[in-house]
């Protein structure tokens, strides 16, 4: 199997920013870490190995990127207009550096967004602000509302609030979507959403759902048994779903 390493400093980051690449060919899948993971986290917990047989195949080529959960949702040293501004930098860094870069590296008309947990978010936000951008967004054990409080996850903005939080938050703009292009992409989009029943998100994932119901945009919402908020729920899930 194909394994790459790169790395190189973004100039909308301003730091050094590395990255690792699986397979050879087929559709590209832009992977978001979840909260403490790295680039090398789904090598790490074994969902590498789960999509070797489509790797092996020319199917899917994989980018594992960095999350930057420290320096922005979960940067609590910052002020949260600071934090919502950091990944909006980061947003800037994925659209305008890590996709030109699969671009030029694979020209399958393919991009699919993937992440587990806080990388679910950061996957969903992603898509669904542009989703002329992508194919298909695969989602494992997503919280799509980072400002409410489930169990011992608190809101991530400490009560702050303002338009770019809104309009990173999926739950927030998605009923202010009323036609136009972005909602007619969005039906476009291949979207998979999955989620235990014992999960603590399980509520939010439902809200979600009804959501996209509720705009006519197709998707999935697959509810595992037990808590499946785990890298073994996760290996299954990939090879399932991506």
């Amino acid at each position: 199997m194909n394994r790459e390493y790169l790395r190189w400093h973004s100039p909308r980051l301003h730091r050094e920013m590395e990255l690792l690449v699986f397979g050879h060919a087929g559709a590209k899948v832009l992977m978001f870490p979840t909260r403490e993971g790295r680039f090398w986290e789904y090598e790490r917990l074994g969902v590498i190995d789960s999509l070797a047989e489509k790797l092996h195949a020319g199917q899917l080529q994989l980018y594992c990127i960095e999350g930057l959960a420290a320096e922005t949702f979960y940067g609590f040293d910052r002020h949260p207009a600071d934090r919502i501004r950091r990944h909006t930098a980061f947003e800037d860094y994925i659209l305008n550096e890590v996709l030109p870069l699969m671009a030029s590296k694979n020209g399958h008309e393919c991009t699919i967004v993937h992440g587990c947990s806080l990388g679910a978010f950061q996957a969903a936000s992603l898509v669904f602000r542009h989703p002329h951008l992508f194919r298909k967004l695969v989602a494992f054990s997503g919280r799509y509302d980072l400002t409410i409080r489930v169990e011992s996850f608190g809101d991530l903005f400490d009560g702050y609030y303002d338009d770019a939080v809104y309009f990173h938050t999926p739950t927030h703009f998605l009923p202010g979507l009323h036609g136009g292009w972005q909602l007619e992409k969005l039906r476009e989009v291949e979207i998979v959403l999955t989620i235990g029943d014992a999960d603590p998100f399980l509520d939010n994932n439902y809200h979600l759902s009804r959501l996209l119901a509720e705009k006519q945009v197709g998707h999935q919402l697959h509810v595992w048994n037990g808590r499946a908020h785990r890298a073994g729920a996760w290996r299954k899930m990939a090879g399932l779903y991506i």
